[in-house]
């Protein structure tokens, strides 16, 4: 066997912050009131995790790259037929990495409505003001209604197929997730993940959190 290195540690804390305020969001966010408070904090987080992952997917470890795992509708067709490339099993699959950009985008989609959005009691997003009253309905009704059930919806699929390669495939991925490695029959490079990396990681997170907090200092 060989261990492989495959998520690095940025990639691997992105992954469950982004889960824990995915909860966090679901919680405060029927809880409404006071919890709203919360509410916005997650989601400038969430904004921050999510402009951070955008940049490491250029930047980051190997097999966090987009260009490692984003596959054309060619390459996709194949793994559905069966005939999947050894390099598959060791980051996103492709049927994974549509299920990855699937998140992110609807994910990137909630919050940009969430900032523009406006409950008409006692919450409104920091950019609501800058729109009118028709785009701040829309951004709104999305947000409550429609977005919450898709992210919901994805995000079910998602644990669904974690849940499925363990009991059919005998895959365990969230093993990996949590401290990086996989054993694969065949060696391939392993993603960079060392200091100058893991320092790397945390400036262009500090970078993304002082941007979305400079957005909304700016906007307030």
């Amino acid at each position: 066997m060989n261990i492989v290195r495959v998520w690095d540690l940025p990639t691997r804390l992105f992954h469950w912050c982004l889960v824990a305020c995915f909860v966090g969001l679901v919680i405060t966010g029927e809880i409404a009131g006071d919890a709203m408070v919360w509410h916005f904090r997650l989601g400038y987080t969430v904004l921050s995790l999510l402009a951070f992952r955008l940049l490491w997917g250029v930047v980051g470890g190997r097999w966090s790259r987009f260009v490692t795992f984003v596959k054309g509708p060619t390459t996709v067709l194949q793994y559905l037929k069966g005939n999947a490339s050894p390099e598959h099993s060791v980051g996103h699959n492709p049927m994974g990495a549509l299920s990855v950009l699937g998140l992110l985008f609807f994910a990137l989609v909630q919050v940009g409505t969430g900032l523009f959005s406006d409950d008409e009691i006692a919450s409104s997003g920091p950019l609501a003001k800058m729109v009118s009253g028709d785009w701040v309905s829309l951004a709104t009704n999305y947000h409550t209604e429609v977005g919450k059930v898709i992210l919901i919806v994805l995000v079910l699929l998602h644990v669904g197929a974690i849940v499925f390669y363990r009991v059919r495939k005998g895959e365990n991925l969230v093993a990996p997730m949590l401290h990086g490695d996989k054993d694969l029959t065949q060696a391939f490079p392993s993603s960079r993940d060392d200091a100058v990396s893991r320092t790397v990681g945390a400036i262009v997170f500090a970078v993304c959190a002082l941007a979305v907090a400079w957005l909304v200092k700016w906007a307030g």
